[in-house]
């Protein structure tokens, strides 16, 4: 992603399985009064062990990497946002190459690369557990800003609706939901710990509970969806089915399935 008004090339490259509050400003003042070729946002865990530490001096610069240390160096690890000059390009050899095992320790060891340490909450949401967990954290984090709050359409019990989804008033939402756009949600529908894509329809009486439900889905009436359910594009389930623990391809029809069940 390259910057507006940027005679000097910075560009951002940004993981797209993170969730966090994005430094993006932050992140170009602090390049710039370094005057290295880049800069890796870091955040802080509990147990450095499980992961790659990034060792750095007092001021940033980073030293080196170390990949799941078995004696304490480090707690920040790579939080998945950069930001470079145009010149790092130059270290890329024309072959398939992976800037974080083979890039970023010559450029530390050039003394060329910087860490800035993230603020807030962060979480790697590339699994659909761990989705569902950083939805949760960022709703949480919304709640603690009272003005967000009343554009993002959130209520005090963690709840997102776009504001052209329609929501019968007798369904029950919360905590940790989102609501896609043009969705629509009959009446009686329970629905929490989950997303909802948008253009899906929720008829009457559904239970939806710590699941994922892709866009342009319909999910029938008295239909019950637990277990980390995940379904993809323009799924119907039928009418008194039961889901739990199943993943759905796109454009398939589920008809009184009953179980566990993987369509492929």
């Amino acid at each position: 992603m390259l910057l507006a008004d940027n005679p000097s090339g910075l560009f951002f490259v940004l993981n797209a399985d993170i969730i966090c509050d994005y430094p993006l400003t932050k992140m170009v003042e602090f390049h710039k009064s370094h005057g290295c070729e880049g800069t890796l946002v870091v955040t802080t865990v509990e147990d450095p062990s499980r992961y790659g530490v990034i060792v750095a001096n007092a001021d940033g610069k980073i030293d080196r990497f170390v990949e799941k240390p078995t004696t304490f160096v480090s707690n920040k690890i790579n939080a998945g946002m950069y930001l470079f000059n145009a010149d790092i390009i130059k270290r890329i050899p024309m072959k398939p190459t992976s800037i974080e095992r083979e890039t970023f320790p010559q450029m530390a060891a050039d003394k060329q690369l910087y860490q800035l340490e993230l603020k807030g909450h962060w979480m790697d949401i590339g699994q659909p557990k761990d989705y569902l967990i950083g939805q949760n954290l960022y709703l949480n984090a919304l709640e603690e800003e009272k003005d967000e709050l009343l554009t993002a359409g959130v209520n005090n019990c963690g709840v997102i609706v776009h504001p052209s989804a329609t929501v019968d008033p007798t369904a029950k939402l919360g905590p940790n939901v989102v609501i896609g756009a043009n969705c629509k949600i009959g009446a009686g529908v329970r629905i929490s710990n989950s997303t909802i894509f948008h253009d899906t329809v929720v008829k009457p009486y559904s239970l939806i509970q710590g699941s994922i439900i892709g866009w342009k889905n319909t999910i029938g009436s008295w239909v019950r969806i637990t277990g980390l359910v995940c379904t993809a594009e323009d799924v119907q389930i039928a009418d008194e089915s039961c889901l739990t623990g199943t993943k759905i391809l796109p454009h398939k029809p589920v008809s009184g399935v009953h179980g566990d069940i993987v369509l492929m």
